[in-house]
């Protein structure tokens, strides 16, 4: 069975379960800030409201995708993740620099246990 749950728009879904995993993409809410960093502190916001909405935490995250515009900055994507992450349960995590639709600066794509 696949559960979605709706996202902003009708073509988009917040969080997918399946098979007892959740899946979930997130950016910042509009309006967007400027920095990175803080794009960064919102998109993670985002991704721990839809595991709780999807049955799981962070604790459970297997992996994540990390999407930001300019990969010389990533040391302030990493300062956000370093403060949100579960220390005890750190998940594989990926990083790459490509091109994002403007205003967003980060996309966080994560894959998690349900509970």
């Amino acid at each position: 069975m696949i559960t979605r749950f709706p996202g902003l728009t009708a073509t988009r879904s917040r969080a997918v379960v399946h098979d007892g995993l959740v899946l979930t993409v997130a950016v910042t809410p509009d309006p967007a800030p400027p920095g990175l960093y803080e794009q960064t502190v919102n998109a993670l916001k985002r991704i721990d409201e839809s595991l709780k909405l999807s049955g799981s935490d962070k604790s459970r995250i297997l992996s994540a995708i990390v999407y930001i515009t300019d990969i010389k900055r990533k040391d302030e994507m990493n300062r956000a993740w370093d403060e949100w992450v579960d220390r005890a349960n750190p998940p594989m995590r990926a990083c790459l620099g490509v091109d994002l639709e403007p205003p967003h600066l980060v996309e966080i794509v994560v894959t998690a246990a349900v509970r």
